[in-house]
This record gives C-alpha cells, structure tokens and sequence, in this order.
C-alpha cells in the first residue's frame, strides 16, 4: 500500500459572531518591503478578531519581536477562550477566484494536513514531501520563535501534487454543490473571493486514494522514466517553503521530549496546508525578482567584469522591460533597472540551467563582497520596477518557469535555486482563514 504523508484534519473556523470580512489576511511574507500595505489592512481591520492578530507580518521581522510575539501568543489563547473558533473535522475543498492582468481565474485545493516526519527540506532529500526550492537555513530562527508556544497554527503554506489528468480534484469540484458549503468570503485588499466546502467522507476516500495512486512505485517509474528509480515524490512545496522548515525544525524538537507513543499522535507532527495540481489552469507560476539596497556601486559593470564576452547588454524602457524579459524566447535574460536606467541582459553562455541560477551564482559572491548591503525576494514586476528605480537600489526582473517541468526537475536535480518561482502575483497568495490546535 502506497504511503500517505497527509491525512484528514481537525479544525478551527471562525465562529459565526465574527465579522467573516475582517478575519482573513494574505500570507504573512508577503508585501515585505511595503509596510504600507500593512498599515492599511490594520486600518481596515481595526479591533475586529482578525487572523492579522495571530501572525507576525514579516515586513515587522527584528522590529520589537518579542513584545509583538508575546503578544500573539496571548491574542490565539483569547480568541480560543472567547469561543471565536469552532471545530471542524475533515479537509475542506476550496476555490479562489481573483483578478490579475491576465482576467479572472479559478484555482483549487484542498485544506488538511502533513506529516512532518513525512518532509525533509534539506539537500539530496529523498522524502514524500520536499522543497522545490533551496531552504534558507538562516531565514528559519525568526519564524522558529513566532511558532515556538504557539498554541495555534494557521496556513499559508501550498503543496503540490503533479496530476496531469485532473484524477484528484476534478471529480470533487464535480460534487460540490452536493458538498457542504463552509464558507464564501470577499477578501481584502484585491483578495478576490475564496469559497470552501465540507468533503464528505466518500470525498475524502477518494482524495487520498488517488493521491496514493500518483505515486504508487510502479506507476510513478512509469511517469518519470528519467528519475533513474528515485524515490516517490508525492509533494512538492508550491509557496511558503520556510513556514514549513520552520514547523518542520519545530517538531524535531519537540519529538525529542516524546515517548515513541506519544510521538505518533501529537499534534506538532502536522502541519495544516492546502494541496493543489501543479496544472491546475487557475495557478500561475510568476517568477521572484531581485531588489538590492545600498548598491555601492555600478551593478551593470559588475556583471560585465564577471560574465565577460558572455554577456549581451542592451538599453532598454522600464515600462517594456518586463514584457522583454518574459518574451525573450530561447536562451537566457533578464532586466537591470536602477536610477540610472535600465537594460536587457542576455547570457549568451549560460552557467546554468535557469535564467535564476545562472544569476544567484554571481550575486550570492557579489553580495558577500560588499557589492550592496541588502537584498529582497519581490513578488511583482511593478513593485520591483518601483524599488529598484529608488536612488541606493537596483532591480532585477526574472522570467518565469514552465510548472509542467517542476517536478522533473526536483525529482533528478533536487531543490532548485532559492525564491525561484511564486505561485501568483502577492495579492494570490493564500489568506489565512482556518486553523489548527498544535499543542495538547
């Protein structure tokens, strides 16, 4: 029998006295380098019970933690306390639907939970559930001390499963209407419309028994001809890769003060996340730009001195250059814009096999010298156009990956470079909404 790494969860939802507009909020790394986005959704949550109470905005990170920290953990004991969460038992399907450049579009998933001893982030790992990005092992401390006494988690973190054939999830949106209705909810700032339905157990049967099916060994051999017998993947982390580290860091320490028996049942060994389809139509892989603070000097020659002849430079527009770069065709490209302009940069011998990679090799060694003092992962050309523009500051615009070959990739070359890809622009990312106990 095929191995599973998730099972059906055990719930909170928001009680009906509270006020459903005000209680979900987008994920909490996004809009990092704009805490007027923050600022605004306080003002429009105000003192109503809200999930942006129960996290810590990364934009806030190393700014008065632990009062802010103190005071969370004290915010999810009252929220509790006052009945303002209801228990549910068993995943729920759900559905967003939100409004990009690109028109309306609809994605799917399903809400429950992951085993922990199920997933390794770390490099060459060969577990059902692994990162489809490198973990930045630095990035986990911070996070570690938000979730560490936590009484509560709440989701923002998106699995993927690679079904072609819509086996998983296509015959349960089929059901719906015949589902329980949980929820239909217009969220926040550009948010779109989130709707979430009860899975019965006949629905629940299901899921898990075609999620076995991906990746039973002889069909997943048969899938993956070019894996070479490596082991099932069956999940791979779609977005919020260093909240799972994080929980996964968590529960080795805590299942070090177990017994076996009591390993097994408690609740820190899972963690609650939304699986989805790697092809589903309603999910769009956007790449993660680059933006350096206190640039010292000119970014442009920098990457000349490195790359040499192998470098191909051309001045460009900043209001077309993200249209350069996701156009460029075969080879490899991206945009540098900062105060000064901004330019196409082709690398006519690439030292990689991404655009992303063939960079992160230069400005990891660019970075270590003093080259500038910050960087940030952007979701968003516009926002990076804007950054990077600023006098001090540099952007760099990345193309997009084909999400078809994701899994190819991780199954033979493993965990590809750090904030390759987003799924979705900051605005699609998963608002928080349920939540789970993982204390007993």
């Amino acid at each position: 029998m095929t191995q599973l790494a998730i099972r059906s969860p055990a719930l909170l939802l928001p009680a009906a006295t509270v006020d459903i507009a005000s209680w979900p909020v987008v994920a909490c790394d996004q809009y990092t380098s704009q805490p007027e986005y923050w600022r605004k959704t306080a003002e429009i949550v105000g003192d109503s019970p809200s999930t942006l109470h129960l996290i810590l905005p990364e934009v806030y990170l190393g700014a008065g933690d632990v009062a802010r920290i103190e005071r969370i953990h004290a915010t999810m004991n009252s929220v509790m306390q006052a009945g303002l969460l209801v228990p549910h038992r068993g995943a729920i399907l759900v559905q967003r639907t939100t409004q990009g450049p690109h028109g309306s579009h609809t994605r799917t998933g399903v809400v429950l939970e992951v085993d922990l001893d199920a997933y390794d982030f770390s490099k060459g790992s060969t577990s059902l559930v692994r990162a489809t990005e490198g973990t930045i092992v630095d990035r986990i401390p911070p996070r570690l001390r938000v979730r560490a006494g936590a009484p509560l988690e709440l989701p923002h973190v998106l699995l993927l499963f690679d079904d072609p054939d819509h086996a998983v999830l296509g015959p349960l949106v089929a059901r719906k209407t015949e589902l329980k209705a949980l929820y239909a909810i217009e969220l926040m700032q550009n948010g779109g419309q989130v709707c979430g339905w009860a899975l019965d157990s006949a629905a629940e049967a299901h899921l898990f028994s075609t999620i076995g099916q991906l990746t039973d060994p002889a069909a997943f051999a048969a899938k993956y001809p070019h894996a070479g017998g490596a082991a099932p993947l069956q999940f791979a982390v779609g977005d919020g890769n260093h909240s799972l580290a994080t929980a996964r860091t968590w529960w080795l320490q805590v299942r070090e003060t177990l017994t076996n028996e009591q390993r097994d049942h408690h609740p820190a060994r899972w963690a609650l996340v939304e699986i989805g389809n790697v092809h589903d139509a309603g999910l769009d892989f956007e790449p993660i730009h680059r933006v350096l603070f206190g640039v010292t000097g000119d970014v442009l020659a920098a990457m000349h001195s490195h790359f040499g002849d192998d470098l191909r430079i051309q001045p460009a527009e900043p209001a077309s250059l993200a249209a350069q770069v996701a156009g460029f065709g075969d080879g490899q490209a991206l945009g540098l814009v900062c105060a000064a302009g901004a330019w196409l940069v082709q690398f006519t011998r690439p030292q990689a096999n991404l655009t992303v990679a063939t960079l992160q090799r230069w400005l990891d060694g660019w970075l270590a010298s003093g080259g500038a003092t910050g960087i940030d992962y952007v979701h968003g050309a516009d926002v990076t156009l804007d950054l990077g523009q600023r006098p001090g500051h540099a952007g760099l615009l990345l193309p997009a990956i084909d999400k078809s070959a994701l899994f190819a990739s991780v199954i033979s070359d493993g965990a590809l470079p750090r904030k390759t890809f987003s799924m979705g622009e900051a605005w699609e990312k998963r608002y928080y909404l349920e939540c789970r106990r993982i204390t007993l």
